[in-house]
């Protein structure tokens, strides 16, 4: 389905984004290792997460659709054997998580995916997981799914990440949770801590000692209900947007604002962005608040490579913002865009091109002069975030979106809900 969007001349009003797709991984599987029932309230339904539900359900969890909310009936601390394959569909962060919680059951599965899934790099958890002393088996010795994991048996570990990466930690910590001993990461930077702040929600075992993450062997806890935040990753499509488009003014509300995911806001306030935002609940748990985006005259910039893992998924959303700088900006330490999706750091060049932007991109690194974009034709790359961020880069000067449902993935409602702010 292309989808397209003329010539934007402002965007108004307020929008409520859906929940955010890193919490609600997290409270599925969760609230399934958890005894009672529980409410997962705002989560987000799209492809993602609904394969969450669907492979927790596989092994023995009842979660139940109750309007905009999920209904969770735990299993404890003991899965059950699944009796087909796990589908994963496109969904990394299921297939990195769902091997750590199952490195530790004493049961057999097999996780698979749809092929973009089936070509993102596995040994990033694998490894690990396999000295804490899990059978996982897969192509390429591991590396890639279909993963066949025969769990049980762990033992702790300490374990220091090569990459900066919340997938690995937290596929880790999840397996500590069943390990005898405990079970240490650390990080080589900080990285996005929804893990751990669902940990102290359910009580589960959890220290933190500067970049060290620490873990042990949990007891059977209870069900406890949770709210998902919106999601901060959707929410920077539209501040973009309305920064970069004449004449507008708009306000997204009950977002997320977990500092270890809002780097893209310290880098846009940079670039002269008439941005403002704060925090208005949820302080101990999930940060939640309001972000106000106006029309801005931006400026090019080096970013700082230390923000670049407290915004890696907002790199195409950063782009977008880019290609309307005066100027030129540097964004380095990009190598994970390689093995997201789509090889994210490929599709952002290609699409500045099609419309006009000049642009460079190495290994791990774009430069891109800002100023001149021109309409046009932007692929998706069967990538959410590519769809959402040409369709916003796109907005002044009217651009054609092919593929657009893959925005689905993330935002079911994306090109709706920026049709209703369009002036």
């Amino acid at each position: 389905m292309d989808w397209r969007i003329p010539p934007t001349r402002s965007l108004k009003g307020r929008l409520r984004v859906p929940g955010d797709k890193s919490v609600t991984h997290r409270g599925l599987m969760l609230a399934a290792l958890a005894e009672g029932e529980s409410t997962l309230y705002y989560p987000l339904k799209a492809g993602d997460t609904l394969s969450t539900a669907q492979a927790l359900r596989q092994l023995g969890a009842e979660i139940n659709d109750a309007g905009e909310h999920f209904r969770i009936r735990g299993v404890g601390l003991r899965l059950k054997e699944p009796p087909d394959v796990l589908d994963c569909g496109n969904a990394g962060t299921l297939m990195r998580l769902l091997a750590g919680l199952l490195a530790g059951q004493e049961v057999f599965a097999v996780l698979s995916g749809d092929a973009s899934l089936r070509r993102r790099p596995m040994g990033r958890v694998t490894l690990p997981l396999r000295q804490m002393g899990a059978r996982i088996e897969g192509r390429e010795g591991g590396r890639l799914a279909p993963l066949a994991i025969r769990g049980g048996g762990l033992r702790g570990i300490h374990y220091e990440m090569p990459v900066a990466s919340a997938q690995v930690k937290s596929a880790v910590l999840l397996a500590g949770l069943f390990a005898e001993e405990d079970t240490e990461v650390v990080e080589p930077a900080p990285t996005r801590d929804h893990t751990e702040r669902a940990f102290r929600h359910y009580g589960l075992p959890l220290e933190v000692e500067g970049n060290l993450i620490r873990t042990r062997r949990a007891d059977p806890f209870q069900a406890r209900d949770l709210v998902v935040p919106g999601d901060f990753s959707s929410a920077a499509f539209f501040v973009v947007a309305a920064l970069i488009t004449p004449e507008s003014d708009l306000t997204l509300e009950g977002v997320g604002l977990n500092p270890t995911r809002t780097g893209l806001l310290t880098v846009l306030k940079e670039m002269g962005a008439d941005i403002a935002w704060a925090i208005t609940e949820g302080e101990e748990g999930e940060p939640v608040g309001w972000i106000r985006a106006r029309s801005s005259r931006l400026r090019g910039l080096s970013v700082d490579p230390k923000l670049i893992p407290l915004m890696i998924d907002e790199i195409p959303a950063l782009a977008a913002a880019a290609a309307w700088a005066e100027g030129e900006t540097y964004i380095p330490n990009l190598a994970e865009l390689r093995v997201k999706e789509s090889d994210r750091l490929s599709a952002i060049a290609k699409n500045l091109e099609n419309l006009g932007v000049p642009v460079e991109a190495g290994e791990d690194w774009l430069r891109i002069r800002g100023g001149r974009v021109q309409g046009g034709v932007v692929e998706p790359f069967h990538d959410h975030r590519i769809a959402m961020a040409f369709a916003v880069c796109g907005l002044p000067t009217g651009v054609v979106v092919r593929e657009a449902e893959w925005a689905r993935i993330s935002f079911p409602s994306f090109f709706e809900d920026l049709e209703g702010l369009r002036g």
